[in-house]
């Protein structure tokens, strides 16, 4: 698997994730259309800026994290769909 180089840098707290694909089809093998697809809360960490002075980052590019519903911003970068958030956003680190 190469390595993703992104001509983004995020700054201070925040944090570039490319949120993981929404489900396609639930367990029990019926097809979830794209209007009932629900946001995905989990996605990889793709790059992180340098923190703040009283607060280094604890997320490093590469993680699988999870975070909150409404957390972070839509952007495109590349022709890709990415969030970008505070570290603060996010939950857990898988």
């Amino acid at each position: 698997m190469a390595k993703q180089q992104i001509s983004l840098k995020p700054l201070a707290d925040r944090v570039l994730v490319e949120p993981a694909v929404a489900e396609t089809k639930t367990a029990g093998g019926i097809i979830i259309p794209d209007t009932a697809k629900e946001k995905p809360m989990k996605g990889k960490v793709i790059a992180v800026g340098n923190g703040k002075p009283d607060e280094p980052m604890t997320v490093k590019a590469g993680d699988t994290i999870l975070y909150g519903k409404y957390a972070g911003t839509e952007i495109l970068v590349e022709g890709k769909e990415y969030l970008i958030m505070r570290e603060s956003d996010i939950y857990a680190i898988i």
